[in-house]
């Protein structure tokens, strides 16, 4: 069981750690000199998601901030030629956002970057530890995706299963321990169930 402290420095090195992962994605963009933020990169990625060019309140709304960010944003990789303002076919009055060629040699680029980021975080870990932070990765992530406000019968807590059931948070900690047992056999990385 933990205890307040406990859960207080394991929340504040989880913010160090995406401090520093931030710090790293920010150097390896800066190393490969391609004149994107952060920002502006995190946009290019979601942009890449959908299929068919987006309107900015549909990419404001899945990035989570207001328009206004998302106009800037966009103004920015405009001028450098990575995406492009499109009049919507069937409304001329809509404005779609359309990825450029030069974008999408970015997204390459900032792929590679994101990698290279990944592999110094990453460096001091054994597999065996990769395999276990991937897992309780997972759990957390499956966690925050599946959670059901005030669903009685799962008690809020869970994570979706590779065919969209629900798993109970019982069910998912079974799999943590049982990918990190495989891992530490040597049986593998642990992979997904």
């Amino acid at each position: 069981m933990t205890t307040p402290d406990s859960d207080g420095l394991l929340a504040e090195q989880l913010l160090r750690l995406t401090r520093r992962v931030h710090r790293i994605q920010k150097h390896h963009l800066e190393q490969r000199d391609l004149g994107i933020t952060p920002a502006q990169s995190r946009l290019l990625r979601t942009l890449a998601h959908f299929d068919s060019p987006p309107r900015m309140a549909d990419l404001a709304e899945r990035l989570e901030v207001v328009p206004r960010a998302v106009t800037t944003l966009v103004d920015g990789l405009e001028a450098s030629g990575k995406v492009r303002r499109a009049p919507d076919p069937s409304n001329r009055r809509v404005i779609r956002i359309e990825i450029t060629d030069d974008g999408r040699k970015a997204l390459r680029e900032l792929r590679g970057a994101r990698r290279s980021a990944a592999d110094e975080i990453l460096a001091p870990l054994t597999d065996v530890e990769r395999a276990v932070l991937r897992t309780l990765l997972d759990t957390l992530v499956d966690g925050a995706a599946g959670e059901r406000v005030g669903d009685g019968e799962h008690g809020g807590r869970g994570g979706h299963g590779e065919h969209g059931e629900f798993k109970s948070h019982g069910e998912r900690a079974g799999h943590a321990g049982r990918a990190g047992r495989e891992a530490r056999e040597g049986n593998g990385l642990g992979g997904a169930c």
